[in-house]
């Protein structure tokens, strides 16, 4: 048997396979962030697809911190129903599910928030001036939003949750000297900037104790001039295992671009996969809990071969499961030929218009 299909686990949560789904926008909830049938029926043709672990889209922990239309939200206690019935149809399919909780910052749009952006300090990145600079008497109370959020996540039933600092999003941008210019205990030495992150920890782990399995996904770099390292990423690392997180997720990049994306367009040769395998090396070196890969990983054979060397301890994909939801099964009964996925990001059209992100048939692409 493959070393991808054997049994683990991440803080008592089993987990039937290493394939994990990363998270992404689905474009399926309401626009008050509530479940619909639509996005439930979404998760659970992943858990019937056999992926290992479901990480939701991100979630937004407070109404000021939604990146776009259509996004799910964990910011109301009235969403928890919903929540529940989602959760509860994924463990009926066999399946595990974790949420993301996320905040934009600076991607966060007035004109759906009713709110400026917040920001982690007054330059935003992209060249402008943000007056929301959060303060430090406000910082407790975002950390307690957090908190809130991973309450209604173990209510509903969620088997973890998953903090969201990767690609330009408000944690993310804590970390980033892009972003971050503090000259407070929050900005300077990586020290400070990963502080808010120990602090949710910290609190999560105080609020739901310890044995509830609190993951995080993160930049292993910016791939930006002056962002955030690869040094200084394994140096957060180390402190967020010290603080208690159960497992990373190395991604990397930022929205706004730069030398290398979040998601990668022309994954079409075995040589292009796994291009933050690097940094997941760099990793490794310097911490014990699981590692999760994801960036381009398209073919069985790059996939196991990440995890019998021992570089990652999971793989994450999320772009191949738009595209074929059952790529585990499939993988799984003996056909091992790559993802169909051709990596060209038209998936998202359809999330942008209000029918939720799928697959676009290549005669429409050709249209």
């Amino acid at each position: 048997m493959s070393c991808l299909f054997e049994t683990t686990t991440i803080n008592g949560l089993t987990l039937q396979n290493r394939f994990v789904r990363s998270a992404t926008w689905e474009g399926m909830a309401t626009p008050e962030g509530a479940v619909t049938p639509k996005l439930t029926d979404a998760m659970t043709t992943l858990a019937k697809g056999g992926v290992g672990l479901i990480i939701t889209g991100h979630a937004y922990v407070r109404k000021d911190g939604q990146a776009g239309p259509w996004q799910l939200g964990i910011h109301s206690d009235d969403h928890v129903d919903g929540l529940c019935q989602m959760v509860s149809a994924v463990h009926e399919s066999g399946g595990k599910i974790v949420v993301q909780l996320a905040h934009a910052g600076t991607f966060a749009p007035a004109h759906l928030t009713g709110e400026p952006a917040v920001v982690a300090s007054a330059y935003d990145g992209l060249g402008k001036t943000p007056r929301n600079e959060i303060t430090a008497k406000d910082i407790p109370e975002l950390v307690d939003a957090y908190v809130q959020a991973a309450k209604r996540a173990k209510l509903a039933g969620f088997d973890g949750v998953e903090l969201h600092s990767a690609h330009g999003y408000l944690l993310s941008q804590f970390l980033s000297p892009i972003y971050n210019r503090r000259r407070d205990d929050y900005g300077g030495s990586i020290e400070n900037r990963v502080r808010i992150h120990l602090e949710i920890v910290q609190a999560i782990r105080q609020a739901l104790g310890s044995d509830y399995p609190v993951l995080i996904k993160m930049n292993g770099q910016d791939y930006a001039s002056g962002g955030l390292t690869l040094e200084d990423a394994s140096k957060a690392a180390v402190l967020l295992e010290k603080a208690g997180i159960d497992a990373i997720e190395l991604s990397g990049g930022l929205l706004t671009g730069g030398k290398l994306s979040p998601s990668r367009p022309g994954i079409n040769t075995l040589e292009k996969e796994a291009y933050f395998r690097e940094d997941a090396r760099a990793f490794r070196q310097c911490i014990k809990i699981p590692l999760m890969l994801v960036g381009g990983i398209r073919s069985f054979e790059v996939a196991e071969n990440l995890v019998h060397e021992g570089l990652v301890d999971y793989i994450s994909m999320s772009r191949p499961f738009i595209r074929e939801p059952s790529l585990v099964n499939r993988w799984k009964a003996g056909d091992r030929s790559r993802s169909s996925c051709l990596s060209d990001n038209l998936c998202f059209g359809p999330g942008r218009e209000g029918s939720g992100i799928h697959c676009v048939p290549l005669a429409r692409k050709n249209g």
